[in-house]
């Protein structure tokens, strides 16, 4: 499978989203859409860290006009090496296979934001307005935390560190990875990664949201796009640590508030890390 423009992404993101709503629910992905629509008249809470949500991801696209105008010259690439070594490198000379590389880009470059937004189709369809505020809430955290570092902190992807000595095995499936992605993914803006941090927010989420279906489709997607971000050659094991931890934090504090805010008169104060 090649990829050859957004459009296509875009078009496969749309599909699969549909695939996961069918998975996780059992029921028709259109009442799952329609209930969502719903969820946004009825529930300003909702609609309001929805918004902030968007808004957050809305920023985040212009982060790299933001950084380019800021002129930073600070790189922590050779830092970050120096603590790890070539430990990407040692796994994609293991792991490369050309029946590897293209399940990894697929769950890279579509899944990972296909499962995000069926993951808040899901939420509607189970009634299950606690996590769907949860979600935005977390999202919103993951992206708050990370984007301060990718301007202060610039970490580049680990392929284009020669040192390193690793390939960007993202191009044998899809060619115009530079011309078409790049624009929404600074080569810098390693450390943390979000694909980690926010599959680990995903997976927290599915799994305490107590729908076992969705909770396999986060763990199976969490651990192939942790995998991929390696076999790629795009990211740093710091920059996954990092982004496990910001994860567990979003998710926490994603499920603490949501529940808070679904259920005030219900709730009593108590630390964050018990929603873990």
């Amino acid at each position: 499978m090649l990829y050859d423009s957004m459009n296509y992404i875009s078009a496969a993101t749309l599909v699969m989203a549909i695939g996961l709503i069918w998975l996780g629910t059992l029921r028709n992905p259109m009442r799952a859409g329609w209930l969502l629509i719903r969820e946004f008249g009825i529930n300003r809470k909702f609609l309001g860290l929805f918004a902030l949500m968007a808004a957050i991801l809305l920023f985040n696209r212009y982060e790299l006009q933001i950084e380019a105008a800021m002129h930073v010259k600070q790189d922590f690439t050779p830092w970050v090496f120096g603590i790890e070594g070539h430990f990407v490198q040692h796994l994609q000379q293991f792991f490369h296979s050309p029946y590897i590389t293209p399940v990894s880009v697929f769950f890279y470059v579509v899944v990972f934001q296909s499962l995000l937004i069926a993951m808040l189709g899901i939420f509607a369809a189970d009634g299950n307005k606690a996590f769907l505020m949860a979600a935005c809430i977390a999202v919103f955290i993951n992206y708050a935390v990370a984007i301060p570092f990718y301007l202060f902190f610039p970490v580049n992807e680990v392929w284009s560190f020669p040192p390193s000595g690793t390939s960007f095995y993202m191009l044998e499936v899809f060619p115009k990875f530079e011309q078409a992605y790049r624009p929404l993914s600074g080569i810098n803006n390693c450390f943390p990664s979000l694909h980690t941090s926010i599959s680990i927010t995903m997976l927290v989420l599915g799994i305490r949201s107590g729908n076992p279906r969705l909770a396999l489709m986060t763990l199976v997607s969490a651990v192939i796009i942790i995998f991929s971000i390696f076999y790629l050659g795009i990211h740093w094991l710091t920059d996954s640590v990092a982004g496990t931890l910001l994860g567990l934090l979003a998710a926490s504090a994603g499920i603490y508030w949501g529940r808070r805010l679904a259920h005030p008169k219900q709730q009593q104060v108590k630390p964050i890390v018990s929603d873990l």
